[in-house]
Order: structure tokens, then C-alpha cells, then sequence
């Protein structure tokens, strides 16, 4: 798992771009348009998702559409999940002993 996408996706408008690009490819000027940034403010934000490999832009005549990556996304998915798994367990024994409290304290 690469801390790169961590990092890309630490800033607010670019975890927004993301969550735009999870619907379909856009234009930067889409992005730009849905997020209220300048063009400029939306085309740096894209050279990091780039250089995250999050995005790939592909040229269709005069137009760049941007477009989400989702490889970087499952490997974080993948790294997370066995967090989600300890965390999982640690849940199931808490509501264990809450539950044994619980006949307990009706005894």
C-alpha cells in the first residue's frame, strides 16, 4: 500500500474529486464547475491524484477527461481491512462481556 494515496486523499478537494470521479469521468472543468474552485485550483489538485495514480486523464480531441483509478483504492481497502477485522473482534468482545454484565446484574 502506497502513503501516497493516503496523502492525495488528505486534502478535502481532492477526496471530493474522488467522490465525483466514483460516478463517471469528467472534464476539469466539470470538476472545477460541481466544486466551486477555479480551473486552475482543480488542475493542481489533479496532478496529485495523478501522481497518486488515483486518476488517469485520456484526451478525447480537445477535451482531457479525468477519470478514478480504482487499484490504489482497493489496495488501501485491503490494508484497512485487517484493522477492520481486529476492530471487529474487539466489538464482539465487548458486546460479549456487556451482555454478561447484563444477565448478571438481572440475577
Amino acid at each position: 500500500m502506497d502513503i501516497g494515496t493516503f496523502s492525495a486523499l488528505a486534502e478535502p478537494n481532492r477526496l471530493r474529486i474522488v467522490e465525483l470521479l466514483a460516478h463517471g469521468p469528467l472534464t476539469v472543468g466539470e470538476i472545477a464547475e460541481r466544486l466551486n474552485l477555479r480551473q486552475p485550483q482543480a488542475s493542481k489538485h489533479l496532478r496529485v491524484l495523478l501522481d497518486a495514480r488515483l486518476v488517469t486523464v485520456h484526451a478525447d480531441a480537445n477535451r482531457r477527461n479525468y477519470a478514478l483509478q480504482m487499484e490504489p483504492l482497493q489496495e488501501m481497502d485491503a490494508w484497512l481491512n485487517n484493522y477492520r477485522r481486529m476492530w471487529n473482534e474487539r466489538f464482539d468482545n465487548l458486546d460479549q462481556y456487556l451482555q454478561e454484565l447484563q444477565s448478571k446484574s438481572q440475577q
